[in-house]
């Protein structure tokens, strides 16, 4: 556990990163895109699944940053169409429904659900962010338990993070300003992105993924799982 000596006043609200944070997104998809790769029979037998979600996910950030605002459902589809082609693969139009509809049913880490429960116990107001559609991510929070208090998707915001946009219609929803805000998070170039370039106070949570943190920022907090926030918060006599 690696923490700031001051990370200043308790926040009246907790915002969390979705997929990678709370939810096991690296595992379900790679076990979506095997399925995919399986209907396409001996045409996929030469492309990993490892290599497909490499060219899926650099089509899909791109996507993301055009204007104007696309669905996540549009963007992912498009992404895995431009990903297939690009290693030769044949695409359907199922191939999006089996990859959104995997999306809605990956499960939360182990610790996720009994950690936000000692969160909302402590009087934390807690709330999602999410590069997503509504009904996309419906599925995932139906699964954490019944503590999510708040979900906030690029569907909403008409915009993607790491963009100041999608934070600023999180605090505009909220009700708070950032200094009342503590966002908790995976990914290093998306969310902890954002809190360099807006200034919002952030825990990274490293799962131990490819994923390297900003040369150029350092959180206020580096945890290893989603259940040491509770025992951080405790430490800050935030009780």
């Amino acid at each position: 556990m690696k923490f700031a000596a001051n990370l200043g006043s308790r926040p009246k609200w907790l915002t969390f990163d979705c997929y990678g944070t709370l939810i096991q997104w690296d595992e379900g998809l790679i076990a979506s895109v095997e399925k995919i790769l399986r209907q396409k029979g001996a045409a996929a037998d030469r492309v990993s699944a490892h290599e497909l979600v490499r060219v899926y996910d650099a089509h899909e950030h791109a996507l993301e940053g055009q204007k104007p605002h696309r669905s996540f459902r549009d963007v992912a589809g498009t992404a895995l169409a431009m990903a297939m082609k690009d290693l030769g693969l044949p695409s359907s139009d199922g191939d999006i429904e089996v990859l959104t509809s995997s999306i809605s049913m990956m499960p939360p880490f182990q610790e996720v659900v009994p950690a936000l429960a000692q969160l909302q116990k402590m009087g934390f107001r807690l709330c999602v962010v999410s590069n997503t559609d509504d009904d996309i991510i419906a599925g995932n929070v139906q699964q954490m338990g019944g503590y999510i208090d708040k979900v906030v998707t690029a569907q909403q915001a008409q915009s993607y993070k790491p963009t100041r946009e999608i934070f600023a219609h999180a605090h505009q929803t909220l009700g708070v300003q950032k200094e009342e805000v503590v966002h908790i998070c995976a990914s290093p170039h998306l969310d902890l992105q954002a809190a360099r370039d807006i200034g919002f106070r952030c825990i990274w949570i490293d799962r131990s993924t490819a994923r390297c943190p900003l040369p150029d920022y350092t959180p206020d907090a580096i945890l290893d799982k989603l259940d040491r926030v509770p025992v951080l918060f405790k430490q800050l006599g935030w009780q």
